[in-house]
């Protein structure tokens, strides 16, 4: 059960909630800039669940961010309770080398109003308002230029970069899913020595103007485009700033 005017609150949001494109779009925006994403649970050997109670409390109450299970988990949830349909939608994340992690890898939602909508709170730096579901258009957004294009069955989401090319986000279906079915690869992301997430630490949130992150020892501050890097002296001022600027208390 969602405690609506609670999770409300925890992401600042005081406007209208009917099941309209331009209010999905801003809950989106209130969520990005309010809830972190962040994987500190994991390197305090705290473990995570595909459990919607369990996320539910650990956003709202304990006032904490998490990866993409987490986020969307929540968010599509709190969407449901407002009378948004949402569908959950496995993810195929793009890796470096040019191949795909496997099905699962990441947790992405589809969102039905007149028109079909991409929405996801769960990748980091991304979209910060939802994209139309619909292959072949740039579609632009405050954090760049995004598409989808039609590989079969399947979409793929990418991110226009500065150099006039395309680099793909990550792949999906329209299967619709249930959050157990992302309990395996849940366990993988907070275990194996392979996943990015035990690799570092890291805990980001998108800002009004630009983006804030600690990662490990580093703060990473973008601001209209002029980025900012600073190297922390301790584990106290890391946890000063993660109180302070990320409002986490572990």
């Amino acid at each position: 059960m969602v405690d609506t005017p609670a999770y409300l609150a925890r992401i600042h949001y005081s406007g209208a909630t009917e099941a309209h494109a331009e209010i999905l779009s801003a809950l989106h925006r209130a969520h990005m800039v309010a809830v972190p994403f962040e994987n500190l649970d994991i390197h305090l050997g705290r473990k995570i669940t595909v459990d919607e109670a369990a996320i539910l409390n650990k956003v709202v109450a304990h006032r904490r961010g998490g990866f993409c299970y987490e986020l969307n988990g929540a968010f599509a949830a709190l969407l449901r309770a407002l009378g948004f349909q949402v569908t959950l939608l496995s993810a195929r994340v793009a890796r470096a080398n040019g191949d795909e992690g496997p099905e699962f890898d990441h947790l992405t939602l589809r969102v039905d109003l007149e028109d079909p909508w991409l929405a996801d709170v769960g990748f980091g730096e991304s979209f910060l308002e939802p994209l139309r579901l619909e292959a072949g258009k740039d579609q632009r957004d405050p954090t760049g230029t995004y598409r989808l294009l039609a590989q079969g069955e399947r979409l793929r989401m990418e991110k226009s970069l500065p150099d006039g090319n395309w680099k793909p986000q990550y792949s999906f279906s329209l299967q619709p899913r249930r959050l157990r079915e992302f309990a395996e690869m849940c366990h993988y992301h907070q275990t194996s020595r392979d996943s990015s997430f035990t690799q570092n630490r890291i805990c980001s949130r998108a800002t009004r103007d630009g983006r804030i992150t600690l990662s490990e020892m580093k703060l990473i501050t973008t601001s209209k485009g002029e980025r900012e890097e600073r190297n922390l002296s301790s584990e106290e001022e890391w946890n000063s700033i993660l109180r302070k600027r990320f409002g986490i208390l572990l």
